[in-house]
């Protein structure tokens, strides 16, 4: 195989390519999963897994960002995270990088507001060219609410107390659950098939988010966007935001408020400043979210030419080797606390103490079988000598001398018991009962 001479990567290049590559393509994304491996070394950076039932990415939260957290993240702890997905290149390993964070529950219901608002945004839905405006001389209003809650009786009041002519038909719906949103699309396309009133008010009373969720839906927002007849959103209190709100063609702070901008009244200032202040809201919200999607085209093409993102990699490198150092400094202390308590116990067992106790009780034994074997021994040997010194007088050469022989040996010792043994001019020995005598050989016979 022939080897190419240009474009080859290194390993650092190669991942280096992969990030750019990654950072490029996907840019922001949202991600919800469970906090495992959570860590927070001194430098003031996180780093953690984030997983589900099936996998699993390593995520890190550097200090500038995770100091906007409102609250301390835990192992197990279910969150929602925006982040920027990259590698990290010294080890070739992808993850995240995590900009926000927010518990699990609302966040996820916040986020999914967000992210539906700047899809509808970008779809053209909020425009204010494709606001239609409302019948100058209403004659017959349709309101789509609930027909025993407190916003249907606070619209007629309204209505009953401004402009008394005013028809109303009122088209019921839930307003809050799971089936709400599409009993709202049903009573928007009955009022539009029928087409007996001049405009629709779509109505209910304040609530939380997860409250107003049936108006937070793709499905109304078109509806609504395709309406022949105009519609007036008034979801909840003054603070409460839909994506009913900014889809309709106008929006009125609340029920009552609503009302009073659809009755004849039209020297009420108070009606006009409302007017005013939805058209000026609503233009301002599509100003808003244009500067909010140029800021995150900024932030992306930022995001990939930033040296911080380089620190970044190098911050998350050294903490990674600091998190290693601490752990096998603590596994080298845990292994030589292990040893250390052998070494005691068995320097325990080895005690000089000790072993003088036993050696001393061993010699005290010792000494007390060698007594009884010594004497036991010394009897023996008495024993042994007593007949061997009767067996002895019993051949002793001495017994022989006594009767009147002698014992004659050469020069050596040697006992002469044959003439072949000397020779003429050897000297000999010659032991009698008492003394000896010593002869040279003048001849052999």
């Amino acid at each position: 195989m022939q080897v190419p001479k240009n474009n080859i990567y290194t390993v650092s290049r190669l991942n280096g390519e992969v990030r750019k590559l990654l950072e490029g393509e996907l840019g922001k994304i949202w991600l919800s999963g469970e906090i495992s491996n959570f860590a927070a070394p001194g430098s003031g950076h996180w780093y953690l897994t984030l997983k589900d039932s099936h996998s699993q990415i390593r995520c890190a939260m550097f200090k500038g960002r995770n100091q906007s957290v409102t609250f301390r993240p835990a192992n197990g702890q279910q969150v929602l995270v925006r982040a920027a997905i990259s590698v990290y290149e010294p080890r070739g390993d992808y993850q995240l990088i995590i900009e926000s964070m927010l518990p699990a529950g609302d966040g996820m219901l916040a986020q999914q507001y967000e992210a539906l608002k700047m899809q509808l945004a970008a779809q053209g839905l909020f425009t204010q060219d494709t606001k239609r405006p409302l019948p100058e001389n209403i004659q017959r209003i349709g309101v789509i609410t609930s027909p025993t809650g407190a916003a249907i009786r606070d619209v007629l009041h309204v209505l009953e107390r401004r402009d008394p002519s005013i028809e109303v038909v009122i088209y019921p719906a839930q307003v809050q659950g799971e089936a709400a949103t599409q009993t709202i699309i049903n009573a928007l396309d009955m009022a539009n098939r029928r087409l007996e009133v001049d405009v629709l008010l779509l109505t209910r009373g304040g609530g939380s988010l997860e409250d107003l969720w049936c108006f937070n839906s793709d499905n109304l927002a078109h509806a609504i966007y395709n309406s022949a007849l105009p519609v007036v959103s008034a979801v909840g209190h003054e603070v409460d935001t839909t994506i009913a709100d900014y889809v309709a063609d106008v929006r009125a702070p609340t029920p009552s408020a609503g009302a009073e901008l659809l009755s004849k009244d039209k020297g009420n200032k108070l009606q006009k400043l409302a007017v005013a202040y939805s058209r000026l809201e609503s233009g301002w919200n599509h100003y808003l979210l244009k500067a909010q999607r140029r800021q995150s085209l900024v932030e992306h093409r930022l995001a990939q030419q930033d040296p911080v993102r380089t620190l970044q990699q190098l911050a998350q490198r050294f903490d990674e080797m600091q998190l290693r150092l601490q752990s096998a400094m603590q596994t080298k202390l845990n292994g030589m606390a292990m040893k250390q308590q052998s070494l005691a116990g068995r320097l325990a067992n080895q005690s000089p103490s000790h072993r003088l106790q036993l050696e001393s009780n061993r010699l005290s034994y010792l000494s007390n079988d060698l007594q009884q074997a010594m004497a036991e021994r010394l009897k023996e040997a008495e024993r042994r000598v007593s007949n061997g010194a009767h067996l002895l007088e019993s051949v002793s050469p001495l017994a022989t001398l006594s009767r009147g022989y002698s014992i004659t040996s050469d020069a050596e010792g040697q006992v002469l018991d044959h003439t072949a043994s000397v020779k003429v001019g050897d000297t000999v020995r010659t032991r009698l009962k008492q003394g000896e005598l010593q002869s040279t050989v003048t001849k052999v016979l």
